[in-house]
């Protein structure tokens, strides 16, 4: 009997101080974890998928603090511009946004491969080289550069509105002042085209539009609504000529004064609101596309055979460029699309 209630007694203890060690660990873990307070940027309005997508990254990361991580999200641009707010960040004066991946190859051009024209057939493509091995591989050169890299959610192909005409072949755009976005792939890729590129702050673009110092432009569709360029556009023309992803950024300055916990939980929040952002970036395509079609615009889409034709035009743009980024990460890029196109035909 005295054999049973020693054993007894030294599970008990052994309970207590499993309980004791267990109890010990969440309070450190709680220690690790600061009143916090951060600020995201998007230079979307509120309505926008990136924004809407920014919002519920804030709403996780403040879940899984339990309250002690708060960040506020600021849309509209009121922080400023892309360009200035990824200033802002490296300076630590905003911790968090999320940016198309042009505007991250002006510090490293390698950035600048997701824009090789007609790359990807569809969006599916595009989520598997992105969430895999290839698209780590490039969020780790952010670092040198002062940002962070969590996640790629979706910014979506972009389609060209225009005041003048629609475009259902190349040569339609001949002519046409396009304003392009700050970064020389997309300048040769109107050059080649026969169009005149405006480079153009996407703040300043509806003004530009509407007073007619540009004809057109090009943006994934949820874009165009919500910056009301139908307003001031009369031709939709679904070229799709580039997909655009969306990286998460967030601020090194701001990172490293974070525990090794509190970088989890944004890990997590960011990486856990892709699905959610894509989704809802997907649905807002399709509830455009229908809107501008009841609203008297002119929606057209390229025909297969002239797809191929544009896909010809530019392969010297796109073979010009290659040559100026490392051919191994080329060919990284290149049989990551091929793996996930045979995927993607094979579950069709």
């Amino acid at each position: 009997m005295n054999r049973i209630r020693r054993n007894l007694l030294a599970t008990a203890l052994s309970g207590a101080f499993a309980a004791a060690a267990l109890l010990s660990s969440t309070v450190a873990h709680a220690a690790d974890l600061k009143e916090r307070s951060f600020k995201f940027a998007s230079a979307q309005s509120a309505d926008h998928p990136f924004s809407k997508g920014g919002q519920k990254f804030a709403e996780l990361v403040v879940a899984k603090s339990g309250g002690k991580m708060k960040a506020k999200l600021f849309a509209g641009g009121t922080l400023g511009g892309d360009a200035q707010v990824i200033s802002s960040l490296q300076g630590g004066m905003v911790d968090a946004t999320f940016v198309s991946p042009g505007l991250l190859s002006t510090m490293n051009k390698d950035f600048g491969i997701f824009y090789l024209p007609m790359a990807f057939n569809d969006a599916r493509e595009a989520d598997q080289v992105v969430d895999g091995p290839f698209g780590r591989k490039l969020l780790d050169k952010l670092p040198e550069k002062g940002l962070v890299g969590l996640a790629y959610w979706e910014n979506g192909f972009r389609s060209i509105t225009n005041s003048k005409r629609p475009i259902t072949k190349w040569e339609d755009l001949q002519g046409l002042k396009m304003r392009s976005i700050q970064i020389p792939i997309f300048l040769d890729i109107y050059n080649t085209l026969g169009a005149n590129p405006v480079p153009l702050a996407f703040t300043e673009l509806y003004s530009a539009l509407e007073s007619k110092a540009v004809d057109g432009q090009d943006n994934p569709l949820p874009t165009i609504e919500t910056g009301r360029f139908d307003e001031v556009q009369k031709y939709l023309s679904l070229t799709r000529i580039v997909y655009d992803p969306l990286i998460v950024l967030f601020s090194k300055r701001t990172w490293d004064k974070l525990s090794a916990d509190e970088q989890k939980i944004l890990t997590e929040a960011a990486r856990e609101a892709t699905a959610y952002q894509r989704k809802i970036n997907r649905e807002a395509e399709a509830a455009a596309l229908k809107s501008f079609g009841s609203k008297g615009m002119a929606v057209n889409e390229l025909s297969a055979a002239e797809r191929d034709r544009l896909r010809d035009k530019l392969k010297p743009v796109a073979q010009s460029y290659v040559k100026s980024l490392d051919p191994a990460l080329v060919n990284e890029f290149q049989n990551e699309i091929a793996k996930a196109r045979a995927a993607t035909t094979a579950a069709k």
